[in-house]
């Protein structure tokens, strides 16, 4: 998988480009859950887009390419895996992943390790592609069609929220953005509570302990 993102690196940073509307949508749903204090993590950085956008300074991407663009987006760059972070225990106030998990090879390991480093009472704010949602379903079936997505695996909504349950998360909220196909947006997205007609869903956990 690190691969393609090595391999097309620049065609992947010029989607948000080609689609700043989308992205400017979806920088909008993470914002409305996101602590806006506190050291921050973005697991799975890539290009950089999100973490420079919200002020987070450090980040975890393994495609070299990928991160050094970061890099020069002014985010500091671990070239790690999500799976094996190369951080102490409570290092961060809050950790952010971005279509993250649908490229995992084991997506409830790399949340393990999220919530290692992650401080007690601190924020894990996820973003997916919902695959229970109209917009992700058509994302699912069409996915051999695109290079970034044809080795993913979509999850829904109810799978995350699961999984970050049994790890002792409370306090979950989602939202949603991306209600049409991206061809078809003119305007900024709206961001709604909730999860199951935005293809793009937000979800906000709390660390207990």
């Amino acid at each position: 998988m690190a691969n393609i993102f090595e391999e097309s690196a620049q065609e992947y940073d010029d989607w948000f480009v080609r689609h700043e509307l989308a992205y400017r949508s979806e920088l909008a749903a993470i914002k409305t859950l996101m602590p806006q204090e506190g050291r921050g993590l973005e697991i799975g950085v890539g290009t950089g887009r999100f973490a420079a956008a919200l002020g987070i300074k450090v980040g975890v991407e393994p495609a070299k390419a990928m991160a050094d663009r970061a890099r020069n987006r002014g985010i500091q760059v671990y070239e790690a895996y999500a799976e094996k972070l190369p951080f102490e225990d409570e290092s961060f106030d809050f950790v952010l992943m971005v279509t993250l998990l649908c490229f995992l090879s084991d997506p409830f390991q790399a949340l393990c390790e999220a919530s290692r480093v992650l401080k007690p009472q601190g924020n894990l704010i996820i973003g997916i592609i919902d695959r229970g949602s109209p917009l992700g379903k058509v994302y699912d079936a069409k996915k051999h069609e695109n290079k970034f997505y044809r080795n993913a695996r979509f999850y829904p909504v109810s799978q995350v929220i699961d999984w970050l349950r049994s790890l002792g998360y409370e306090n979950l909220s989602t939202c949603q953005t991306i209600f049409k196909p991206l061809p078809e947006i003119t305007d900024l997205e709206p961001v709604k509570p909730g999860h199951g007609e935005g293809g793009f869903v937000v979800i906000s956990a709390r660390k207990v302990k």
